[in-house]
Protein backbone atom coordinates (compact mmCIF):
# COMPACT_ATOMS: atom_id res chain seq x y z
CA UNK A 1 0.00 0.00 0.00
CA UNK A 2 2.64 2.34 0.94
CA UNK A 3 4.50 1.53 -2.10
CA UNK A 4 0.99 2.59 -4.35
CA UNK A 5 0.98 6.02 -2.68
CA UNK A 6 4.63 6.86 -3.47
CA UNK A 7 3.92 5.96 -7.27
CA UNK A 8 0.81 8.21 -6.62
CA UNK A 9 2.69 11.05 -5.03
CA UNK A 10 5.22 10.25 -8.15
CA UNK A 11 2.65 10.80 -10.63
CA UNK A 12 1.45 13.90 -9.01
CA UNK A 13 4.24 15.45 -8.90
CA UNK A 14 4.93 14.66 -12.65
CA UNK A 15 1.61 16.27 -13.16
CA UNK A 16 2.72 19.42 -11.76
CA UNK A 17 5.81 19.72 -13.30
CA UNK A 18 4.08 18.96 -16.81
CA UNK A 19 1.00 21.65 -15.19
CA UNK A 20 3.89 24.29 -14.50
CA UNK A 21 5.47 24.07 -17.95
CA UNK A 22 2.55 24.29 -19.96
CA UNK A 23 1.27 27.50 -17.65
CA UNK A 24 4.94 29.06 -17.72
CA UNK A 25 4.71 28.83 -21.93
CA UNK A 26 1.23 30.34 -22.09
CA UNK A 27 1.61 33.09 -19.44
CA UNK A 28 4.71 34.09 -21.30
CA UNK A 29 2.30 34.45 -24.87
CA UNK A 30 -0.30 35.94 -22.48
CA UNK A 31 1.54 38.99 -21.24
CA UNK A 32 1.88 40.38 -24.75
CA UNK A 33 -1.69 41.04 -24.96
CA UNK A 34 -1.94 42.66 -21.92
CA UNK A 35 -2.62 46.44 -21.18
CA UNK A 36 -2.32 47.39 -17.80
CA UNK A 37 1.02 48.09 -16.44
CA UNK A 38 0.59 46.60 -13.18
CA UNK A 39 -0.75 43.86 -14.66
CA UNK A 40 1.97 42.90 -17.37
CA UNK A 41 4.50 43.45 -14.27
CA UNK A 42 2.37 40.89 -12.36
CA UNK A 43 2.20 38.40 -15.06
CA UNK A 44 6.25 39.00 -15.75
CA UNK A 45 7.29 38.03 -12.31
CA UNK A 46 4.90 34.95 -11.81
CA UNK A 47 6.67 33.89 -15.16
CA UNK A 48 10.07 33.79 -13.43
CA UNK A 49 8.81 32.55 -9.97
CA UNK A 50 7.29 29.64 -11.93
CA UNK A 51 10.56 29.14 -13.29
CA UNK A 52 11.98 28.50 -10.37
CA UNK A 53 8.92 26.36 -9.07
CA UNK A 54 9.43 24.08 -12.01
CA UNK A 55 13.00 23.39 -10.51
CA UNK A 56 11.97 22.84 -7.07
CA UNK A 57 9.28 19.89 -8.63
CA UNK A 58 12.54 18.38 -10.07
CA UNK A 59 14.27 18.64 -7.00
CA UNK A 60 11.16 17.19 -4.89
CA UNK A 61 11.08 14.32 -8.27
CA UNK A 62 15.04 14.10 -7.54
CA UNK A 63 14.44 13.34 -3.89
CA UNK A 64 11.51 10.45 -4.74
CA UNK A 65 14.34 8.92 -7.67
CA UNK A 66 11.81 9.88 -10.49
CA UNK A 67 12.76 11.77 -13.60
CA UNK A 68 9.75 14.37 -14.97
CA UNK A 69 9.34 12.05 -18.26
CA UNK A 70 6.82 12.76 -20.62
CA UNK A 71 3.49 13.19 -18.87
CA UNK A 72 1.09 15.96 -19.95
CA UNK A 73 -1.20 17.34 -17.44
CA UNK A 74 -4.63 17.28 -19.42
CA UNK A 75 -5.87 19.08 -16.65
CA UNK A 76 -3.78 22.25 -17.62
CA UNK A 77 -4.10 21.63 -21.25
CA UNK A 78 -7.47 22.07 -20.84
CA UNK A 79 -7.76 25.27 -19.07
CA UNK A 80 -5.05 26.84 -21.25
CA UNK A 81 -7.34 25.79 -24.65
CA UNK A 82 -10.09 27.54 -22.60
CA UNK A 83 -8.10 30.59 -21.89
CA UNK A 84 -6.89 31.05 -25.43
CA UNK A 85 -10.55 31.24 -26.42
CA UNK A 86 -12.09 33.17 -23.87
CA UNK A 87 -8.57 35.69 -24.93
CA UNK A 88 -9.05 35.63 -28.43
CA UNK A 89 -12.76 37.10 -28.11
CA UNK A 90 -11.27 40.30 -26.92
CA UNK A 91 -9.69 43.52 -28.06
CA UNK A 92 -6.50 44.78 -26.10
CA UNK A 93 -7.46 47.06 -23.75
CA UNK A 94 -9.25 46.82 -19.80
CA UNK A 95 -11.49 44.18 -20.26
CA UNK A 96 -9.11 41.64 -21.70
CA UNK A 97 -6.82 42.27 -18.87
CA UNK A 98 -9.77 41.09 -16.65
CA UNK A 99 -10.82 38.18 -19.10
CA UNK A 100 -7.02 37.17 -18.49
CA UNK A 101 -6.63 37.93 -14.94
CA UNK A 102 -9.90 35.24 -14.30
CA UNK A 103 -8.52 32.54 -16.97
CA UNK A 104 -4.66 32.80 -14.86
CA UNK A 105 -6.47 32.56 -11.79
CA UNK A 106 -8.30 29.54 -12.46
CA UNK A 107 -4.97 27.84 -13.28
CA UNK A 108 -3.71 29.43 -10.00
CA UNK A 109 -6.83 27.81 -8.62
CA UNK A 110 -5.41 24.25 -10.07
CA UNK A 111 -2.31 24.76 -9.02
CA UNK A 112 -3.58 25.27 -5.38
CA UNK A 113 -5.55 22.18 -4.94
CA UNK A 114 -2.46 20.11 -6.97
CA UNK A 115 0.25 21.29 -4.60
CA UNK A 116 -2.04 21.54 -1.44
CA UNK A 117 -2.60 17.44 -2.08
CA UNK A 118 0.38 16.71 -3.03
CA UNK A 119 2.65 18.48 -0.23
CA UNK A 120 -0.06 16.48 2.32
CA UNK A 121 0.36 13.37 0.61
CA UNK A 122 4.64 13.77 1.08
CA UNK A 123 4.29 14.69 4.47
CA UNK A 124 1.81 11.22 5.00
CA UNK A 125 4.76 9.41 3.77
CA UNK A 126 7.43 10.85 6.09
CA UNK A 127 9.25 12.99 2.54
CA UNK A 128 9.50 15.71 4.84
CA UNK A 129 11.48 17.64 2.62
CA UNK A 130 9.22 17.22 -0.55
CA UNK A 131 6.40 18.53 1.73
CA UNK A 132 8.53 21.52 2.65
CA UNK A 133 9.38 21.98 -1.15
CA UNK A 134 5.93 21.71 -2.07
CA UNK A 135 4.21 23.50 0.59
CA UNK A 136 6.48 26.47 0.16
CA UNK A 137 5.69 26.53 -3.62
CA UNK A 138 1.70 25.95 -1.99
CA UNK A 139 2.10 29.53 -0.54
CA UNK A 140 3.68 31.49 -2.98
CA UNK A 141 0.10 30.40 -5.74
CA UNK A 142 -1.97 31.11 -3.39
CA UNK A 143 0.24 35.19 -2.34
CA UNK A 144 -0.26 35.10 -6.92
CA UNK A 145 -3.91 34.41 -6.57
CA UNK A 146 -4.41 37.23 -3.51
CA UNK A 147 -2.09 39.62 -5.63
CA UNK A 148 -4.17 39.23 -8.68
CA UNK A 149 -7.25 39.72 -6.99
CA UNK A 150 -6.13 43.09 -5.39
CA UNK A 151 -5.12 43.85 -8.69
CA UNK A 152 -7.96 43.23 -10.43
CA UNK A 153 -10.06 45.45 -7.41
CA UNK A 154 -8.10 48.71 -7.36
CA UNK A 155 -6.77 48.70 -10.83
CA UNK A 156 -8.57 46.81 -13.30
CA UNK A 157 -12.18 47.08 -12.50
CA UNK A 158 -12.16 50.67 -11.97
CA UNK A 159 -10.78 51.07 -15.57
CA UNK A 160 -13.55 48.80 -16.88
CA UNK A 161 -16.12 50.33 -15.09
CA UNK A 162 -15.00 53.79 -16.29
CA UNK A 163 -14.34 52.78 -19.46
CA UNK A 164 -17.67 50.92 -19.99
CA UNK A 165 -19.74 54.29 -19.80
CA UNK A 166 -17.77 56.09 -22.12
CA UNK A 167 -17.57 52.89 -24.39
CA UNK A 168 -21.70 52.34 -24.36
CA UNK A 169 -22.32 56.11 -24.51
CA UNK A 170 -20.72 55.77 -27.92
CA UNK A 171 -22.25 52.45 -28.79
CA UNK A 172 -19.10 50.73 -28.92
CA UNK A 173 -17.64 47.86 -27.59
CA UNK A 174 -14.71 45.59 -26.85
CA UNK A 175 -15.66 42.62 -27.80
CA UNK A 176 -14.50 41.29 -30.96
CA UNK A 177 -16.96 40.87 -33.91
CA UNK A 178 -17.75 36.66 -34.26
Amino acid sequence: MDNEIREMLVASLKDIYSAEKQGTRNMQRVVRKVSAPELREALTLHVEQTQSQVERVEQALEEMGARPGRKVCEAMRGLIEEAQHEVEEYEKGPVLDIVIVAAVQKIEHYEIASYGTTASLAKALGEEKVGQILGEILEEEKQTDLKLTELTQSVLMPQVMGGEAANDAKGGSKRKAS
